[in-house]
Parts: C-alpha cells; structure tokens; sequence
C-alpha cells in the first residue's frame, strides 16, 4: 500500500511536464494519491490537460487565482468529486518580467501589488476554501518557495520580496489551520530548469554556482521536490507543519 493510498488532493500550477508542480503530481499519484489538476487559461489547458489524461484525472477544472467567482467552483468541485479534500499543492507564482532585472527600488506599483496577489495572497485564497474539505481529515497544504526571499538573488527583485511574504503566511496559516488537524509547509526548492525559472536572466549563472559551491555539488531535479511534497502531504509528516524544508542540495548552509 502506497503513502497516499486513498487520499485524495488538488494541485495548482502544473503549468508543462517539466514544472515542479507537475513532478509533485507524479510522486503523489506513485504514492496511491488521486489527484485534481487546475490551469489558468485555454493556452494552459492545452498542456496540462493531456498530462492529467495520462494518469486518468477525473477532475481538471479552470481556475485563475485572480478571479474569485472560479476558485469557488473548483473547490465545489473538489468537494462534491471527492468528499473532502486530504492534500493541496499550490506552485503558483507572478511578476512581470520588468520588474525582474535592474534594480529592486524601481519597481512599479503596479508590479509591486500583482506579484503579492498571485504569489502570496493565492495560497491565503487557496487555504479558506480548502479549510472545510480538510477539517478532520489530517490535511496537508504545500506550497513552493525560494531562497531568494532571504538572500538578494540578482534579477530576482520583487519576487524575492513576494517570497518572503509567503513564507510568513505559511506560518500564519498553520496557526490557523491547525486547528482543524491542517498542516501547511513550504517546500524552499534549488533552481530548476521551469518555465517559470526561464523568465530570470541569468539563470544559467545561478544554476552554475548552485553545482559549484553546494554541498553536493549540483543542482536538484523537480523529482527531489516531488518526492519532498510526497513526504509532507503524506502521515509520515504528521508533526510537521509551519516550516520551510529546503530541496537545493544544501546551497542554502553555505557563506558564498
């Protein structure tokens, strides 16, 4: 029997089959886990949904986090599909690409609010509407993170900032939810070839001084994340919650 043999879960920001998300899906899914997928638009749709087809999802639904009239149907969704809801993943990240090089004073207003509502606000959203389908159940809530919300990583700039704000809300939240038997975590992930990471200049340096200079002496792979997430949605985790597990080959204990 698997780690996730009849649990039951949602994942938000498979956005390819090489995004974390996505190795995350895959890693639960091994475990014995069903799982729901979300994407944002039609463009995403034509990605994610043969991939929930392959593992035979039941459940793929729209849902932009902006728009609050669609997170409240995939959780209806959710809640009439399944009964109740034993996992979420949330891999759901936003700034404009103006605002991710030169300088961090220069961000716009504009930037500045978008990044904290998709980055951070989501998963706050995401939480109120999964904490009934998981009161009892034992719940678990992950969501990904970077170093870069405590450290200056060049050209990251507000994302660092929205970072860190979801870290603080990762606390807050498990405070809250705690209540009802929820855990929430975060999954501080190295960098990694995505989708996501390609909208960072210089990624290629990152990834390089990541091998260079951290314990292991490379990178990590979406599938160490996976099986990360694997762990946190799963009981082997039960006395775990309001914390930030780093998956980055130990980069993050280094003074480089």
């Amino acid at each position: 029997m698997g780690l996730m043999e009849g649990k039951k879960g949602i994942i938000f920001g498979v956005a390819n089959e090489r995004s974390i998300a996505w190795a995350c899906a895959k890693e639960l899914i091994q475990g014995g886990g069903e799982v729901a997928f979300t994407y944002q638009n039609e463009i995403f749709e034509k990605r994610v949904r043969p991939l929930a087809e392959s593992v035979k999802a039941k459940i793929v639904e729209p849902c932009d986090v902006n728009k609050d009239e669609q997170v409240e149907a995939v959780f209806k969704k959710v809640g009439d599909g399944f009964q109740g809801l034993d996992f979420m993943i949330h891999s759901i990240a936003f700034a404009d690409k103006n605002d991710l090089s030169g300088r961090y004073i220069d961000t716009s207003r504009e930037g500045f609010l978008k990044a904290m509502e998709v980055s951070v606000y989501s998963l706050t959203l995401l939480c109120r509407y999964a904490e009934p389908l998981m009161k009892g159940r034992n719940g678990s809530i992950v969501t990904l993170t970077y170093y870069g919300s405590e450290k200056v990583i060049y050209n990251y700039n507000v994302m660092g900032v929205a970072k860190a704000g979801l870290e603080a809300s990762v606390r807050y939240l498990a405070s809250d939810m705690g209540q009802g038997g929820t855990r929430v975590n975060a999954i501080s992930a190295g960098p990694i070839r995505t989708l996501a990471a390609s909208g960072i200049s210089g990624l290629r340096t990152i990834l390089e001084l990541c091998s260079e200079k951290s314990p292991l002496k490379r990178s990590i792979a979406a599938e160490e994340v996976g099986k990360t997430a694997l762990y946190l949605c799963s009981n082997l985790s039960s006395g775990v919650t309001g914390e930030i597990i780093y998956v980055d080959a130990g980069y993050n204990i280094m003074g480089v």
